[in-house]
C-alpha cells in the first residue's frame, strides 16, 4: 500500500482521475469551494495485486471511491470458507455501509489479482459531520452525495435480487419508500438519509447471508487463493 496526498498531484490531473465519479464530478461543476473542503479531507491510495484494502469486522469513517483496476468483495468468517460474491469497477463507492449505519466492515475487499495496480481515491466521511450540520459540506453538496448514495445502494439490492431471487428478503429494497416532496430541502436530505440507513441495513443481511448461500462454481473463489494469486 502506497497513501499519496493530494497535493503531489497538479490540479488537472487530480480532476480527471476523478472524472469517473459521479459524486466529485458534480460537486467540481457546481461549487469548487466544496469540492476543495472535500479534498483536504482525502487521499490517493495505490494498492498491490491481492493485497487486502477492507477488512471484515473492521471499523472506521472512511469513503472509498475505485478510480483503476478491479476489486474483490469477499465474505465469510472463516479463512477457508471466505467466498467472492460481487466485483468493484471503477467509479463505484465501496466502504459506504459501515460509514452510513456506524457498522463494523461487512465484508473484505481485496485488489484483484490480475490487476497490475489497483488505485483508490478515500475521503474521511467525518468532514461531513451531523447530518443536520453544514459547518463545512453544505446542503446542496449533502443532498448530491446521499442522492447517488441511494441509488448506488438501490442497484446493488437490484443485482442481488435478480441474482438470487428466491431469497426471502430479496424485494425488500423496492418497500423503502422514495422520497416525494420539496426537492433541494433538509426534508429531501432527512428522507434520503432514512433511505440509505434501511437500504444498507438490508444489504448488511445479503452479506450475512452469503455465508450460507450456495455459490456456483464460476462464482465461488477460496480466499486464501486469491491473496496467495497476489
Amino acid at each position: 500500500m502506497e497513501v499519496h496526498p493530494l497535493h503531489k498531484y497538479r490540479q488537472d490531473s487530480l480532476d480527471n482521475l476523478l472524472c469517473s465519479i459521479p459524486f466529485y464530478k458534480a460537486i467540481k461543476q457546481s461549487d469548487t469551494l466544496q469540492y476543495d473542503m472535500l479534498m483536504s479531507y482525502s487521499r490517493i491510495i495505490e494498492y498491490r495485486p491481492g493485497e487486502v484494502l477492507l477488512e471484515q469486522g473492521q471499523k472506521d469513517q472512511w469513503l472509498y471511491f475505485l478510480l483503476r483496476g478491479q476489486l474483490a468483495v469477499v465474505v465469510g468468517t472463516g479463512q477457508h470458507e471466505r467466498k467472492v460474491v460481487n466485483y468493484i469497477t471503477p467509479g463505484e463507492v465501496f466502504g459506504d455501509l459501515a460509514v452510513v449505519i456506524d457498522h463494523l466492515r461487512t465484508a473484505t475487499v481485496v485488489a484483484d489479482p490480475n490487476c497490475k495496480s489497483v488505485m483508490v481515491f478515500g475521503t474521511d466521511f467525518q468532514v461531513f459531520g451531523e447530518l443536520g450540520n453544514f459547518s463545512k459540506i453544505s446542503l446542496d453538496t449533502k443532498l448530491e452525495y446521499y442522492r447517488n448514495m441511494v441509488h448506488n445502494l438501490r442497484w446493488k439490492l437490484e443485482v442481488y435480487r435478480m441474482s438470487y431471487p428466491d431469497q426471502s428478503f430479496a424485494s425488500n429494497h423496492r418497500k423503502v419508500k422514495l422520497y416525494t416532496g420539496k426537492k433541494g430541502t433538509l426534508e429531501e436530505l432527512n428522507s434520503l438519509d432514512e433511505q440509505a440507513r434501511a437500504l444498507a441495513r438490508l444489504l448488511v443481511s445479503w452479506n450475512l447471508e452469503f455465508d450460507r448461500l450456495s455459490i456456483s462454481p464460476r462464482e465461488k473463489l477460496d480466499y486464501a487463493s486469491l491473496i496467495a494469486l497476489g
